[in-house]
């Protein structure tokens, strides 16, 4: 089921998870089986990794570029996350609700929590756990593109983030990708039929 701008308002299905816990495995699967979706495509001063495109994975832009359009008030909602910034236009949220699309964003807990503070009525937030802190720090390690003091960072800031799990509408275990998975399509079933 998709909509046009005749339609109702649209919804955002928010992703939260710490680094680590494989939820750009199971947003990659929700962007194939739901092409209704529109992903939510952040800005961040990250350094761009192997196999990521520009436009599509995220706008890839320096800190001095960034910090203008803070100044600009161009996001919604930014965060310095492992020493880089991260954030989400305005215009590209406002213009997708009132066109009646399903807008799907992956967040941190603080970008969680600033896009909720505008737009909990149009929101779902589900934050994806890892079964553990040790199963997380072996899936980061495993992962290759971090050095140990990144890998570290992440992991401590997933301890503050663990600690938020229930505070979010929907809460998915990733101990099993695919049942993890079916999890979240049933879920996204939910929101998109409703």
């Amino acid at each position: 089921m998709s909509k046009n701008s005749d339609d109702k308002r649209g919804k955002m299905i928010i992703i939260v998870a710490p680094s680590g816990t494989g939820k750009s495995t199971l947003i990659k699967k929700l962007l194939q089986d739901f092409p209704m979706l529109k992903w939510s495509v952040s800005h961040t001063t990250r350094k761009q990794r192997s196999g990521e495109v520009d436009g599509k994975d995220y706008f890839f832009t320096n800190e001095n570029f960034f910090k203008e359009e803070i100044e600009k008030n161009y996001f919604i909602e930014w965060a310095l996350v492992h020493g880089n910034y991260y954030g989400t236009s305005k215009l590209f949220v406002d213009e997708g609700l009132k066109q009646g699309k399903f807008l799907l964003f992956d967040v941190d807990v603080q970008g969680a929590d600033r896009l909720l503070k505008d737009y909990r009525s149009d929101a779902t937030a589900i934050f994806i756990t890892p079964p553990s802190l040790e199963d997380l720090s072996i899936r980061l390690r495993k992962r290759g593109t971090d050095s140990t003091e990144v890998i570290q960072k992440r992991l401590s800031n997933a301890q503050n983030e663990l600690k938020r799990k229930n505070d979010y509408d929907r809460l998915v275990l990733n101990e099993d990708v695919e049942k993890a998975y079916e999890e979240l399509k049933q879920i996204f079933k939910e929101i998109i039929t409703t």
